[in-house]
């Protein structure tokens, strides 16, 4: 499994990219929930769910920096 790519995130527009950003902090809590619970997980889900959040976060960065310059 390969770390996700930011071509997919930059297509989304900004309703989904709000979707996204809760998918992947809720996805984040039920792997440290998990953790915590000694249930079963794939460790390699954090690295690539954190690594998700941030590139969602960086691009709503861009876009709300880019609207600010525009407005």
């Amino acid at each position: 499994m390969s770390l996700p790519k930011i071509k997919e995130i930059l297509s989304l527009d900004n309703e989904q990219l709000e979707k996204e950003i809760l998918a992947a902090k809720k996805q984040l809590f039920d792997l440290r929930l998990r953790q915590a619970t000694r249930q079963s997980f794939k460790p390699h889900s954090f690295r690539h769910t954190k690594h998700r959040l941030g590139q969602l976060l960086m691009v709503k960065r861009q876009r709300l920096s880019t609207n600010e310059a525009k407005g």
